[in-house]
């Protein structure tokens, strides 16, 4: 399945090379601060704090350990981790049982923001992901609040086509999410 995808792979931000690769544990860190970097994911209590480490490891061990799932990352040319995405297979029944390729955080550091890295990383996954998988339809959600974001998937080519829902649930011994 995912684990298939030929990567790493080299992708052109406007004319500068960014090499999208599998993350790895040593991501860890860089992961998190892509995700507290974001005043959307913030406000939703990712600060990467360090007593947290243990539970991002978790989820990023859950999520390289899963065949349907992967979680990429973006480098600079001097190596430094400037953006990330996860990527999920999704086997389906509607529209004639299509496989669906599921595009979760994504995340551009802010100081890379309009670089044309999160472009070329959009581009791949439709271009490239989306085909080498044979997933023909890529979906993805966006909090509504993420008003540039949404402006930045319809000039790719992405259709608002649907209204998300979210419920969270609280379970015991667990904080919320």
């Amino acid at each position: 399945m995912i684990s298939d995808l030929s990567l790493p792979v080299v992708v052109s931000a406007r004319g500068v090379d960014v090499l999208v690769r599998r993350a790895v544990p040593d991501d860890l860190h860089a992961v998190m601060q892509l995700l507290a970097d974001d005043p959307v994911s913030a406000g939703r209590g990712d600060v990467a704090r360090e007593e947290d480490v243990d539970a991002y490891a978790s989820a990023l061990g859950r999520i390289v350990d899963d065949p349907s799932n992967d979680l990429v990352v973006a480098e600079d040319r001097d190596g430094a981790v400037v953006g990330t995405l996860q990527l999920t297979v999704i086997p389906g029944m509607a529209r004639r049982g299509s496989t669906r390729l599921l595009v979760e955080a994504v995340r551009v550091a802010s100081t890379e923001r309009s670089s044309g890295i999160g472009s070329a990383l959009m581009r791949w996954v439709v271009d490239g992901a989306a085909v080498e998988l044979r997933t023909p339809l890529v979906q993805l959600t966006s909090d509504a609040a993420r008003i540039d974001a949404h402006r930045f998937y319809l000039r790719l080519g992405f259709v608002d086509s649907h209204v998300g829902f979210k419920y969270a649930v609280t379970l015991p011994d667990s904080p919320s999410p």
